[in-house]
């Protein structure tokens, strides 16, 4: 028990927040005097809530003489109060099947996003891997016309990606064979961090020593492996969240799904959970967006190589099942950072 309370006021605090997650309806004294782990007086509960309201773990809607949580107070259930229990591994084998090696990265994070949101009925958020961690396979030039190229990346076994860059010179057919032949028997397995410090080696080196075919190539393969700055993420269930039960918390619901329309603040608030391992909350006001004060958004950051190159996450109610969900985030991450890892091998 934490010592910021008595055990008496992190009892009735538990009780509390359990019934309002399982009923969704403030919480009065009376019922809270009808539980076993109360053995105190009606009067006596009504001086801890009061005590509990007047320290801002619980607030009192104008509608109702019940209480129901403030993010303060749902913060101290979560680190405090609640037991955590890993997921049973009958369910993270489902996962293990449900996440296949041989899918595509991009596949892979449609797939736990799913799952996240099937497990949770909740959003369930992926972002996209950096692409420094994505090996090259292929590489392939064509002419569109004077100086304009697209060039074809196969990545991973399964993704191409196609881009479109302008050159300082008009190459021949032949001459970008030449360079792609290059960089394919150069640059193949090697993933796009590499590829790009390399590259920028080579242009800082002395052009003059080099042959033409180096120069040619260095001029269009510095755009072809120019790092993406689209990071972006896969959210699928946002229909689930219309069915939190609470009809005042529509428009909140509506204000979030505006906010899936404007990513940046949410792949930031993602991107904070790339410095820290293992699953982190934000609650409510915590998150710093008001489009999510309403909102629970629980993550964890995935992994290849032991590196931390993106972040899954769910977004629900401050009102959900902690203790269900936190575990569920957890498990799924560490199996797609598993699956992951062996599709981008």
């Amino acid at each position: 028990m934490d010592d910021r309370l008595s055990e008496r006021s992190q009892i009735l605090l538990k009780n509390l927040v359990e019934r309002y997650i399982a009923d969704g309806l403030p919480v009065g004294s009376k019922l809270l005097a009808d539980n076993p782990d109360l053995p105190v007086s009606s009067a006596t509960i009504r001086n801890l809530m009061a005590d509990l309201e007047e320290q801002g773990f619980l607030r009192s809607p104008h509608t109702s003489a019940g209480r129901v949580p403030t993010d303060l107070g749902y913060r101290f259930f979560v680190d405090s109060l609640v037991d955590m229990r890993p997921l049973p591994e009958l369910d993270v084998d489902v996962l293990g099947r449900s996440l296949d090696p041989d899918m595509s990265a991009h596949e892979l994070v449609q797939s736990a996003s799913g799952i996240l949101s099937e497990y949770t009925r909740m959003a369930g958020l992926v972002t996209i891997p950096k692409r420094d961690q994505v090996l090259l396979r292929h590489v392939e030039f064509l002419r569109l016309n004077e100086r304009r190229l697209l060039v074809i990346l196969v990545l991973d076994d399964h993704e191409v990606q196609n881009r479109i860059i302008y050159t300082n010179e008009d190459y021949t057919d032949a001459q970008l064979k030449e360079a792609s032949n290059f960089l394919n028997q150069s640059f193949i397995g090697k993933n796009m961090r590499s590829i790009r410090q390399r590259l920028v080696a080579s242009m800082q080196s002395d052009q003059e020593s080099m042959n033409q075919l180096m120069v040619r190539t260095l001029d269009i393969a510095s755009q072809a492996f120019a790092e993406d700055e689209a990071d972006d993420y896969v959210v699928a269930g946002q229909e689930n969240l219309f069915e939190m039960g609470q009809q005042q918390a529509l428009n909140d619901v509506r204000d979030l799904f505006r906010a899936f329309s404007v990513k940046a603040d949410i792949l930031h608030l993602l991107d904070r959970c790339l410095d820290t391992e293992g699953v982190k909350l934000f609650i409510g006001q915590e998150s710093g967006y008001e489009v999510l004060d309403e909102c629970t958004v629980v993550t964890s950051p995935y992994q290849v190589a032991g590196e931390i190159v993106g972040v899954l996450a769910v977004i629900g109610p401050t009102r959900m099942a902690y203790e269900r969900v936190i575990p569920i985030v957890d498990a799924t991450a560490r199996v797609f950072s598993r699956a992951l890892e062996t599709s981008l091998k």
